[in-house]
């Protein structure tokens, strides 16, 4: 009986590995994907390089004032980082800007866990980011008690008034779309009229027209003595514009849930309320996760239209800065750095969603 020893695998062919198998098997599969390819490359070293030399190589970072940016030919960042502070803090008393800050690290110390699948305690943060949170910013940023000096509204703006109106928004349109989505449903005629034409009078109108009713018209029809804080009508009328489309995006998922699950749902003895909080929505909301933060998103986006009823967010403060006569041709850099301060946060939502379906599996995938 001959003895048979087993060889060692063979590693695998070097054109099949590391960078030039990744390159051949993504780029250059066949000759029409390579001729594709080498055409896109080409077309994004044609666009990136003098991008690159304009953000980077040729940049300005350091010197004074608009003098030191007069003779370069990349981005003078000397602006931005002149006028950082207006970006973020508006027009914020400057030595209250701890107040703000506070704010900030709460924010980050609240969602930042929620990235992190190993952190212990999700849930219990996750319940602070949603209730005493909003409260000890709101302090924190009105004062005017706690011996905290009192800051109007009117001197809130910047990145901070931006992030402060996408939060409340975020926070109040969701519950209020649930409710909303589940009354559309309702089998009593009264409640379903009534979401009905909520969900449609606040979604055929634009965000500037709600914006601007809430804070010109509506102070006419109050009685007289009676008035709303600027900013808190401009809270007002965007979630209530939001929570119609995020109504609607709900709705899809719970016509997406099988007719099965209510019925097992009703087999259990389960009652409305508890169908709904432990059968129905986790599934709904489950399968509609990209169309939430796709609106989650669009509302942070609209944060920027606030400036026509006189809410300085940090696009306005932006085009406020670069129209001051002591600064030439900066158009370009403030725009850029207001562009890229939306792409983060939007950016970031993004992909903690695509995070978020893949652990729930929200694609189905076997």
């Amino acid at each position: 009986m001959n003895d048979f020893k087993a060889l060692p695998d063979l590693p695998a062919p070097n054109a099949t590995r590391g960078l030039v198998g990744w390159f051949k098997a993504n780029l250059f599969p066949s000759p029409v994907n390579s001729v594709v390819s080498l055409i896109a490359i080409y077309f994004i070293i044609t666009f990136l390089a003098p991008v690159v030399d304009w953000v980077l190589i040729s940049a300005v970072w350091t010197g004074e004032g608009n003098a030191a940016c007069a003779e370069a030919t990349g981005a003078c960042w000397i602006f931005i980082a002149d006028r950082l502070p207006i970006f973020f803090y508006g027009i914020y008393p400057p030595d209250q800007y701890w107040r703000l800050d506070v704010c900030f690290i709460l924010l980050v110390l609240s969602f930042g866990p929620q990235f992190f699948d190993k952190f212990p305690y999700k849930g219990p943060v996750a319940i602070f980011s949603l209730t005493a949170f909003p409260v000890i910013s709101f302090f924190l940023i009105s004062g005017g008690s706690f011996g905290l000096e009192h800051v109007p509204t009117e001197k809130w703006g910047g990145l901070s008034l931006t992030l402060l109106l996408a939060y409340v928004g975020i926070v109040a349109a969701l519950p209020i779309g649930i409710v909303l989505a589940l009354g559309r449903r309702s089998e009593m005629p009264v409640i379903r009229s009534f979401c009905i034409g909520f969900i449609e009078l606040w979604r055929g109108v634009p965000l500037i027209s709600v914006l601007f009713m809430a804070s010109v018209m509506l102070p006419l029809f109050l009685p007289d003595g009676m008035n709303f804080d600027k900013l808190l009508r401009a809270l007002i009328g965007i979630t209530m514009f939001q929570s119609a489309y995020m109504a609607e995006v709900i709705r899809g998922g719970l016509q997406a849930i099988p007719s099965g699950q209510y019925e097992a749902a009703s087999a259990m003895g389960l009652g409305y309320w508890k169908q709904m909080r432990l059968v129905i929505l986790p599934q709904a909301l489950k399968l509609v996760i990209p169309g939430i933060v796709n609106t989650f998103i669009a509302l942070f986006k609209d944060t920027t239209l606030v400036l026509i009823i006189g809410l300085l967010d940090v696009l306005a403060l932006v085009q406020a800065a670069i129209e001051d006569p002591v600064w030439k041709a900066v158009e370009t850099e403030g725009y850029v750095f207001a562009a890229f301060c939306f792409w983060l946060f939007c950016f970031s939502m993004s992909r903690y969603s695509q995070k978020l379906e893949r652990k729930l599996h929200t694609g189905h995938k076997r």
